[in-house]
């Protein structure tokens, strides 16, 4: 009896098992698309530039002595003529003294000698010496002259030393840090420098530009010995009053785009024949002292006549195999096809222009990539169209690997 029951239960185990329905294929993935779109695209040349003082003077203690006063504050605005620091001056107010005491000692003795000469030529015309004594005497004068030159030289030589012992700025600009401070002894082993003044307004910015671009755009660089600071203000102006006009423009270390525009006043002699690149200077106007000497900034000049009418598709739309670019293109039929790519320049905003494969008015695949395959049929929705269509992308079934692109 037992035996039977077991035999039923088996049997009914076995029966409920068998009218199970079979799985079905896993519903089609959900996608988000992008309409992809002809526009026109500003396109730049991009590089990383250094930035430089227009005119940066070193400022040394040129004589030997105690620092005794620091006139200025540190990081601060300063003007050409304004005293900067003071040396302790004693020494080189008596080296002074004597140089100025020697000079009229040599006069006298030249005054002396003059009047000797003078006497000894009336006494030959007398008869009464001889012509070697005139000549005696007439070389008594030349060497008194030549002791008053000598004198001379010794005393603008002490007076030099004295006035380095006021240390003035050269130029108008931004004073840096003192790099020596009060009482120490500075010109001991040579001229100490004491710190660096930068005229900051223009600002200089030095960056390499490819030897393609060099080439390719020949008119910038016509006429560069005319470019000096005059000319560079006159192209401030003129670029702040056009705005479409291409200029050099500075995009700072927050991303940041600096809102005056440069331009460009020299290029270096020669190519860099390891890098295949000119090193070119501009002038970047710089009125609130923004911009300091030491900073990198990326440096940009627009490309002209070049990205209109492009075709842009979103850098995350791109599947890259092996350096081959492909994008998955949703059909009218809502199906997937993998359309290979070739790609142009980035636009700086996270898409890239596509010069074959695409001729705009598709719609490609920009979430939910890594789900669908070549041929696969798919749920798209706008990837645009807001947080509720984009939640709605992560159900659905999933695909297996993309496939090759066509």
């Amino acid at each position: 009896m037992w035996k039977s029951l077991a035999a039923i239960a088996i049997a009914a185990a076995c029966g409920s098992s068998d009218s199970k329905p079979a799985a079905g294929p896993p519903p089609p993935a959900q996608v988000g698309v992008v309409t992809i779109e002809r526009r026109d695209v500003p396109l730049y040349i991009e590089a990383v530039g250094s930035l430089d003082g227009y005119v940066n003077a070193d400022i040394r203690a040129r004589v030997r002595g105690y620092l005794q006063s620091q006139s200025y504050k540190d990081g601060g605005p300063v003007k050409a003529g304004q005293v900067l620091f003071t040396i302790e001056a004693t020494e080189y107010q008596a080296s002074t003294k004597s140089a100025d005491a020697s000079l009229a000692r040599a006069k006298v003795a030249l005054a002396k000698n003059k009047i000797e000469l003078e006497r000894d030529q009336g006494l030959l015309r007398a008869g009464m010496i001889s012509q070697q004594d005139v000549d005696n005497a007439a070389a008594a004068v030349a060497d008194a002259d030549a002791q008053v030159h000598a004198a001379e030289a010794q005393l603008q030589e002490a007076s030099l030393n004295l006035g380095y012992t006021t240390i003035k700025s050269p130029i108008d600009g931004v004073a840096g840090l003192a790099l020596v401070r009060v009482g120490n002894l500075v010109g001991q082993d040579g001229p100490t420098l004491l710190t660096t003044v930068s005229q900051l307004d223009p600002i200089r910015v030095n960056f390499p530009l490819s030897e393609v671009d060099y080439v390719k755009y020949p008119e910038r660089f016509a006429h560069l010995e005319g470019r000096d600071l005059a000319w560079a203000q006159k192209e401030f102006a003129q670029l702040d009053a056009h705005p479409d006009e291409p200029g050099v423009e500075i995009v700072l270390a927050d991303g940041s785009v600096y809102p005056h525009r440069g331009a460009i006043v020299a290029v270096n002699r020669q190519i860099d024949a390891t890098s295949g690149t000119a090193q070119l200077q501009a002038l970047v106007p710089n009125p609130g002292g923004t911009l300091r000497p030491g900073e990198y900034a990326r440096v940009r000049i627009r490309r002209e006549n070049e990205g209109k009418n492009a075709v842009v598709v979103p850098e995350k739309a791109l599947l890259s195999v092996q350096g081959t670019y492909s994008a998955a293109v949703v059909g009218p039929d809502n199906k997937v096809a993998f359309h290979k790519l070739e790609l142009g320049p980035s636009t700086g905003t996270g898409a890239r222009i596509v010069t074959g494969g695409l001729s705009g008015g598709e719609r490609v695949i920009v979430d939910g990539l890594q789900r669908v395959q070549d041929g696969a049929t798919v749920v798209p929705h706008d990837a645009n169209a807001g947080p509720a269509a984009a939640s709605g992308s992560g159900s659905g079934g999933s695909g297996g690997p993309s496939g090759s692109a066509k």
